[in-house]
């Protein structure tokens, strides 16, 4: 789990047919409520019924999803062509497994969190109201994303699977998919701006009829968004940013394309591989990234370090960094819930305005005196004691 936390840190990271009989066509379907942002869905509308599309939801994937979304009602008397869906999915949705903490905040965010029945790594939920489920064991423990336990998923017999995939192969899903339960591929974490991945909030709004709601939210978030950019825009001076951390040999930072530096760019902060093209991650030597940065003015997220005592000890050469000698690093590592699981992961993305006011307060504390940050704090000076 610890890598699969650095691989977030370095981004900052099907089908079950049935046939019922009556052939529907499925083509010229009006597209409504486009996205603004979001690449990765859309929805489509239909007299009875709805389609969702799920395009690319891993990376370098160039698989499209078809979904029917329909009520019992008119399913009871409607019929597909096999070849045209992959899933037909009762909505409103009464029960559901969600694989990613990244979806806790949206179920929370459109009050349908009491659908959760289950989920892999129940101890990495942040969230206080989940985490009482989880007590109250109404919400199963799965096991790990990568070999979900099946057999209890299977005996609690969900409406729908929102699984997230690195690249489409998780034999876990195909055995979930073979007991004719749906499986949905979200792609949330493969968006290329913050916004973006903010508005699958709408993904998990259309399984619950629940869009007007959806939309509301995500207006209200962009708006925050917007309005924290502006406030970052009358600052007068850009300190540089330094990111990542070495993993091995290799220090990788965020690409210039994406939505962590994106975030960087927002908060009218000077990331110094601003200019690289590319989104995801950037593989560079030691050596590289200290001749640019050893005199940059803040450095965040320094992989999973939660103090300057174990990143010293990981490698005395952070030390010769003017961030390191002014206690200017600044992580999210140490923001955790009850039993261990990072904030950020789980709430960063369908928050994206609170993450940019966090970098906003951190590269110009001017402009927001009275904000407390959510997610970053200043590293620790020695280690937590437990």
């Amino acid at each position: 789990m610890k890598n699969y936390y650095f691989i977030l840190i370095l981004l900052i990271l099907t089908s079950c047919k049935e046939d019922k009989g009556i052939d529907l066509d499925l083509s010229e379907i009006d597209i409504y409520g486009l996205n603004s942002y979001a690449e990765g869905f859309s929805i489509e509308k239909k007299p009875n019924h709805k389609v969702l599309l799920i395009r690319s939801p891993w990376p370098k994937s160039e698989k499209e999803f078809k979904y029917v979304l329909i009520s019992t009602e008119e399913a009871a008397k409607t019929t597909f062509k096999s070849d045209d869906y992959d899933g037909i999915i009762i909505t409103p949705i009464q029960k559901i497994v969600a694989t990613s903490t990244t979806h806790i905040p949206a179920l929370e965010l459109l009050g349908v969190e009491k659908t959760l029945v289950g989920f892999p790594g129940t101890d990495y939920v942040s969230s206080e109201k989940t985490r009482l489920r989880i007590y109250n064991g109404d919400v199963r423990e799965l096991g790990k994303n990568e070999g979900i336990n099946t057999e209890v998923l299977l005996e609690l017999r969900p409406d729908l699977v929102v699984a997230f995939g690195v690249d489409g192969t998780n034999k876990s899903m195909e055995t979930i998919q073979n007991a004719r339960i749906p499986v949905i591929y979200n792609g949330d974490w493969v968006e290329k701006s913050p916004l973006a991945k903010a508005e699958w909030i709408k993904f998990f709004g259309v399984l619950y009829n629940k869009e007007k709601e959806a939309d509301s939210i995500f207006n209200n978030i962009e708006s925050a968004y917007r309005e924290a950019k502006k406030i970052a825009s009358k600052a007068t001076s850009r300190p540089t940013v330094l990111c990542g951390a070495m993993y091995k040999d290799v220090w990788y930072l965020p690409n210039g394309a994406s939505a962590e530096a994106q975030f960087l760019n927002d908060a009218n902060a000077n990331y110094l591989w601003s200019d690289t093209k590319d989104t995801g991650s950037i593989a560079l030597s030691f050596e590289t990234v200290f001749d640019k940065a050893k005199t940059i003015d803040l450095w965040l997220s320094p992989s999973y370090y939660s103090s300057y005592e174990a990143l010293e000890k990981s490698n005395a050469h952070y030390t010769e960094f003017s961030a390191f000698n002014d206690k200017k690093i600044f992580t999210f590592a140490n923001t955790i819930g009850e039993t261990g699981g990072v904030t950020y992961y789980e709430l960063g993305m369908a928050r994206p305005d609170l993450v940019l006011k966090d970098m906003i307060k951190i590269c110009h504390p001017e402009l927001l005196q009275d904000y407390e940050t959510t997610f970053f704090k200043p590293l620790l000076i020695t280690n937590k004691i437990d």
